[in-house]
């Protein structure tokens, strides 16, 4: 457990892909956001590879200086339980290996490529939560899943590796909610175990990135277990003929607007001798660590001019200077990342096409930005409102085409672009007083009063309904005899109380002339509908 409110490693990847998980149960989620967790875990794989080759290299020197001691017993007893610590490491990652082969079992398997072979990181049930819940928890959340038993095996395996060291507190690698600041205070979170924090409701890529995780704990567990250990023979001290330097990366992919984060240090680094590092991405904060100075290497990823497959190639170099006993050695190191191409997610009654001089309100969300994002929008071909909320906005059209651009802390993320829909016209129907709708075929008894409604056309007033408010404010009513007219009424509201009903006969008419409509829009503001020249003949009998 970390002491003094400091998050661990562990709490804050938990946090993060809680995030993630939130944006992806709440939205509509693409193919492509799931992709982003492929990323994730081959990128967690790659750096289990660079903690663990780091750890084997301990191991030889802890070896070598053993030898150089003249092999005495108490050192021998530390190179023996070195090995028993990279063994029960090994063990504990298989454990892991093989709950994710059946992870991806359960939910389909690979996906196959023409000639039958599985697709590296491509999975049938990618979206399948049900069957991993029901794996690692249980049917129903019974508890009675295989998550449980890998907790009891974390457990020990934890209890066993903190009995080879004394000063050294390991991390709780099976923490609930409600030891994580994250969660102890969100009432949805704060009861679950650390299993069902783990995998409940959790997509199946996002799965295997959370068992990825667990295992990049696991080998910086044995890290920090056998630096202790080769402090005890004075490993630290050794010299080797050959350094590397060696660059430790939370993720190769990064979205754009999100922090890139990596590690800089030297492989056989000494804990005497402080190393001078500088990276062409900006300054480099030096730490010393149970393992050695480690540079901590910090920067927000710039968007890509192109994307290929909604990835970018990305490089940053670094350089790693120490003092030798001929002076001052240099080490340079070139490190590739992608930046991954932000998906924009566009929430709406439609997002096909836009009305003209309407408020279509859009909710424009980037989920791989989580907490980071902050929104910013201008556009071309319309006038521009800011929501209530994050990421919403008020899209006033003005030509037939929209583009809006989205950044986010002043970088560019990409164009949303748009169609941009007449206003449909709305139809007029006639009722008398009493709201009835006139039968203009069969006729009937003179009204004593009319209604003209406007109705707006049912998709039009469906989406925007504060910008399908409709008054018909010009029409007129004539009684007509034969070929002559009777008597003419003009009205400029839509009601109307009829003056010459008590002049109707039978055989009669009422001529109704539609002149003028208006239309209210969603800033209160009316217009008037152009072409609403409509006329209505109801026979009286």
């Amino acid at each position: 457990m970390a002491g003094g409110g400091k998050e661990t490693p562990r709490q804050k990847m938990v946090g993060m892909m809680y995030l993630v998980l939130t944006a992806l149960l709440a939205l509509q989620v693409s193919n492509s956001v799931l992709d982003k967790f492929v990323f994730i875990d081959e990128s967690l794989k790659h750096s289990i590879e660079i903690t663990r080759t780091g750890n084997t290299n301990l191991i030889a020197g802890i070896d070598a200086n053993v030898k150089k001691n003249g092999n005495r017993a108490d050192d021998m007893a530390v190179l023996a339980r070195a090995g028993q610590a990279k063994e029960k490491t090994t063990a504990m990652l298989h454990e892991l290996d093989m709950i994710r082969a059946k992870i991806i079992e359960v939910t389909g398997g690979n996906l196959k490529d023409d000639q039958g072979k599985d697709i590296p990181g491509s999975y049938a049930g990618a979206k399948d939560y049900d069957m991993v819940m029901n794996l690692m928890i249980g049917p129903e959340g019974n508890k009675t899943g295989i998550g449980y038993e890998m907790e009891k095996k974390m457990d020990k395996y934890r209890s066993e590796m903190q009995a080879m060291v004394d000063s050294v507190v390991l991390d709780d690698l099976t923490q609930p909610a409600k030891d994580i600041p994250q969660f102890k205070n969100n009432p949805d979170q704060k009861d679950k175990d650390f299993v069902e924090l783990s995998f409940d409701h959790t997509p199946m890529v996002a799965s295997l990135a959370v068992l990825s995780q667990m295992q990049s704990e696991i080998a910086r567990t044995e890290s920090k277990v056998i630096s202790r250990l080769a402090e005890k023979v004075g490993a630290g001290q050794l010299k080797f003929d050959k350094v590397m330097a060696v660059i430790s990366a939370e993720s190769k992919v990064v979205a754009a607007g999100t922090p890139y984060k990596a590690k800089m240090f030297i492989a056989a680094s000494s804990s005497t001798a402080v190393p001078r590092m500088t990276s062409t991405a900006g300054g480099v904060k030096i730490e010393n660590t149970p393992t050695g100075y480690v540079g901590m290497v910090e920067f927000i990823a710039k968007p890509a001019g192109s994307y290929v497959d909604g990835r970018a190639k990305a490089e940053w170099k670094g350089s790693i200077s120490i003092k030798t006993s001929r002076g001052d050695t240099t080490f340079n190191v070139t490190e590739e990342y992608f930046v991954a191409q932000p998906v924009i997610q566009v929430q709406a009654g439609s997002i096909s096409a836009l009305y003209m001089n309407c408020g279509n309100e859009l909710s424009i969300q980037v989920p791989a930005l989580a907490s980071n994002y902050e929104p910013a929008f201008t556009a071309t071909g319309a006038t521009l409102i800011p929501g209530q909320k994050k990421g919403f906005v008020i899209v006033v059209p003005t030509a037939p085409q929209v583009a809006v651009n989205v950044s986010s802390g002043g970088n560019l993320i990409g164009v949303e672009k748009f169609g941009v829909k007449a206003i449909p016209k709305p139809t007029i129907e006639m009722l008398d007083g009493n709201g009835k709708k006139l039968d203009q075929k069969v006729g009937g008894q003179c009204p004593r009063g009319l209604v003209a409604k406007a109705v707006p056309e049912a998709g039009f007033g469906g989406q925007l309904p504060k910008d399908a408010r409709y008054e018909v404010t010009d029409w007129k009513v004539t009684l007509a005899r034969g070929k002559r007219p009777v008597g003419e009424e003009k009205f400029s509201s839509s009601r109307a109380n009829l003056a010459n009903a008590a002049k109707a006969q039978a055989g009669d008419r009422l001529v109704i002339e539609i002149l003028g409509v208006t239309r209210t829009n969603f800033q209160g503001k009316q217009e008037k509908v152009p072409g609403m020249n409509e006329l209505y003949q109801f026979p009286i009998n």
